[in-house]
C-alpha cells in the first residue's frame, strides 16, 4: 500500500550512524526540548510512507541520543537508516508562539534591508552546535551568506507577508545588486 506523501511535513530529527551491533542508532533531535522528540507522533520519513517508533533513548550528548527503534535489530537495519530525517504532519504540531517560528517555515523567505530592498532569500538553516544559522542567497549573484538567527540581525519576520528583515553587521556589505521584486 502507499501513502500519500506527508502535507508540509515538520523535520524534528535526523538518525545518525548505527551505534553497537544490536540496532542502535544515534539520533539527533531538532525539538525544543530534545527529549521530547518521543512525544512527537507520528514519526515518519520524509515521503510519509515509513512510521517510526522510539522504543528507548539515551542521551549520548547535548541533543544526540542513542535511540532504539522498533523493527530495527541489527546493525545492518541501523545503518540503513543513517541520515534519514524523522518528519511529523505539520497539523500534529501546536502552532508557534508570539516571536516563535518553525525553522521550517523561513525557508524561502525574502531578506529585505530596513529601506524594503532585495537582500535575498533565506534557502536554509543550519545549527552546527552554536546556534540557527540562516543561509541567504544574495539577490542577483551566485553569493550565499551564513548570519546567525539573532534579533539584532533580523529584527523583523513577518511569515505572513513572506519575508523578514535584515540588519548585516558591518563585516557585510549590504547594498542590494537588484531592485526590490
Amino acid at each position: 500500500m502507499v501513502k500519500a506523501m506527508v502535507k508540509d511535513p515538520i523535520l524534528v530529527g535526523r538518525f545518525g550512524a548505527p551505534h553497537g551491533v544490536g540496532g542502535e542508532i544515534r539520533l539527533q533531535s531538532f525539538t525544543g526540548v530534545p527529549q521530547a522528540i518521543t512525544d512527537y507522533k507520528p514519526l515518519l520519513d520524509a515521503s510519509g510512507a515509513r512510521q517510526f517508533s522510539i522504543v528507548s533513548l539515551r542521551l549520548l550528548k547535548d541533543n544526540v541520543f542513542v535511540a532504539k527503534i522498533e523493527g530495527v535489530a541489527d546493525r545492518a537495519s541501523a545503518a540503513a537508516l543513517t541520515n534519514a530525517g524523522l518528519y511529523v504532519p505539520r497539523e500534529a504540531l501546536s502552532g508557534a508562539g508570539e516571536e516563535e517560528f518553525y525553522l521550517a517555515d523561513l525557508i524561502g523567505l525574502a531578506a529585505l534591508t530596513e529601506a524594503g530592498e532585495a537582500f535575498g532569500r533565506i534557502v536554509d538553516v543550519l545549527n552546527f552546535g552554536g546556534g540557527d544559522i540562516l543561509e541567504i542567497a544574495r539577490a542577483g549573484s551566485s553569493e550565499t551568506l551564513l548570519l546567525p538567527f539573532r534579533r539584532e540581525i533580523f529584527p523583523r519576520v513577518d511569515l505572513e507577508a513572506g519575508h523578514l528583515t535584515v540588519v548585516p553587521p558591518l563585516e557585510v556589505e549590504a547594498k542590494p545588486s537588484c531592485p526590490k521584486g
